[in-house]
């Protein structure tokens, strides 16, 4: 059930955070964003908003740079960090430029003050721009190093009292092993926080699940590429896996 009234006649969930891994930018491309699987996603995203649903925005920052990565390569673990949030920055004003040209009204956040390209990320200026109609993507994570975009989707949800977090991935849900390496591989429909941490099953990483736990926000864990899938998610059709209390 909502914790929330429900949008409109259609839509299961009237806030949601959809967390977007950078990686799904790229698609198939040697560019780090692809500008098909942009407007498909961002498509996408006006297909849910035009339900009345109140949609937040986290992408990570993969397709051009990942922390943990340049710790690898040589460069500080907190430096990297920074970078990987630099990177989402870049995606964020992607999404927001493809966003406002078909029609969404859309409002950039930071975590890092950049005041020339992007809004403070101030919770209350969040909220109002929601309840007005904008997505509001929020970017450079958390603003600190060693969190993962992850956290940061677990953490705006939570301050936002938001319904659901749709995370968005390249798997059709949470399986009880790796369905690439094993074909035997079990996907649940359902999971409580709890059989996720028992299994000790990849949902989101540690910080992130935990808040969502404390806080109570649900995930449902689906495939981006399925054609549909985020507005299908919304309307509370059987896609991927959801984990709850």
């Amino acid at each position: 059930m909502s914790k929330s009234s429900p949008a409109g006649p259609a839509a299961k969930y009237r806030r949601i955070v959809l967390k977007l891994s950078g990686e799904v930018l790229r698609g198939r491309s040697s560019d780090p964003i692809d500008a098909d699987v942009l407007a498909r996603i961002c498509g996408d995203v006006q297909a849910v908003h035009a339900l009345g649903v109140q949609v937040g925005i986290i992408i990570g920052g993969g397709n051009i740079f990942r922390g943990l990565a340049g710790s690898q390569r040589g460069v500080d673990r907190t430096t990297g960090d920074y970078m990987g949030m630099l990177a989402t920055v870049i995606n964020s004003l992607a999404l927001m430029d493809c966003l406002e040209k078909l029609g969404v009204t859309t409002r950039v956040q930071s975590a890092i003050p950049m005041e020339r390209i992007a809004e403070p990320f101030i919770l209350r200026r969040a909220v109002r721009h929601l309840d007005k109609g904008r997505v509001v993507i929020f970017a450079a994570g958390t603003g600190n190093p060693y969190f993962s975009t992850d956290t940061a989707a677990a953490l705006r949800a939570s301050e936002l009292h938001a319904d659901i977090i749709l995370k968005a991935t390249k798997v059709d849900g949470v399986y009880n092993k790796d369905p690439k390496k094993y074909p035997d591989a079990v996907r649940y429909d359902e999971l409580t926080f709890s059989d996720a941490l028992r299994q000790r099953l990849s949902v989101m990483d540690a910080t992130a699940f935990s808040l969502c736990m404390e806080n109570n926000v649900p995930i449902l864990v689906f495939d981006l590429n399925a054609p549909g899938s985020i507005r299908r998610a919304v309307l509370g059709e059987k896609v991927g896996t959801l984990v709850k209390n």
